[in-house]
């Protein structure tokens, strides 16, 4: 089966750049797959990504040594299992706030006996080999977004869950949750001491953990602090303020 790029940089102690895809077009997949991130994650959460476009991405990321993953709308268990029969090598899950929701999200994501994922890997077997069947729970990374109130009282059951690869910080309703307005790359303050506990628990039990950045600057941050995953901006965001900040150098041209 085609390994998973994410587990061999964490095996070796190394952290993964992670470039976040809203556009729905194979097309824009396949122009960030050639930029050199290290996984590319196809949001289906707050993008506007339906799945038969979030397939062609993952068509088109293939292309390239990528590792494809998704973030899905929710704690589901159909959209979980599609995605990961598209070819999706990890799934990351919005708004986990207990452990017997992390263990949902686990059980999804492995086959019995040790979860309840339908077997189905249409196009996963395509993408990651014939004998992806027997390879798949070693492979495919469960992800847990923590970023609620009630996830920041569970934080140690929810990331002692066993089987859990990673949990993913999503500043922005997490710094709703915690009373403040939604930002992120928070340089100090109650925010940015609820991401470092995260981090530390993750740590503790031996759990990747990954932020959400606005910011290459930020990332190095947070890789600094011990962070694993660490994702710049999306597609959206870095096509929007290049093209405003070529725009705005013409104009400044102009009127001077």
């Amino acid at each position: 089966m085609r390994e998973n790029g994410l587990k061999i940089l964490w095996r070796d102690g190394k952290s993964a750049v992670n470039g976040w895809l809203g556009i729905p077009s194979s097309f824009s997949a396949e122009i960030m797959a050639q930029a050199g991130w290290d996984s590319l994650t196809i949001d289906m959460q707050h993008g506007i990504v339906g799945y038969q476009t979030a397939v062609t991405m993952l068509q088109a990321i293939s292309t390239t040594d990528v590792v494809p993953m998704v973030r899905v709308p929710w704690l589901e268990p159909g959209i979980i299992m599609k995605s990961l029969d598209a070819g999706a090598y990890g799934v990351i899950c919005p708004m986990i706030s207990n452990r017997a929701q992390a263990e949902e999200l686990i059980s999804y994501c492995r086959y019995a006996p040790a979860g309840t994922r339908s077997f189905g890997p249409v196009r996963a077997m395509i993408y990651g080999g014939a004998d992806y069947p027997q390879r798949a729970d070693d492979t495919v990374l469960a992800i847990a977004m923590i970023e609620t109130a009630e996830a920041m009282d569970n934080l140690e059951e929810i990331i002692g869950t066993p089987g859990l690869d990673a949990v993913y910080i999503g500043p922005s309703d997490l710094s709703l949750a915690l009373g403040h307005p939604p930002r992120q790359d928070w340089p100090d303050g109650p925010v940015y001491e609820a991401q470092e506990r995260i981090l530390a628990v993750a740590k503790r039990h031996g759990v990747v953990a990954g932020i959400h950045n606005v910011t290459a600057e930020y990332a190095l941050r947070m890789i600094k602090l011990g962070f694993q995953l660490v994702t710049i901006a999306s597609d959206t965001r870095l096509l929007g303020v290049k093209a405003a900040a070529e725009v705005a150098t013409v104009r400044q041209g102009l009127a001077g």
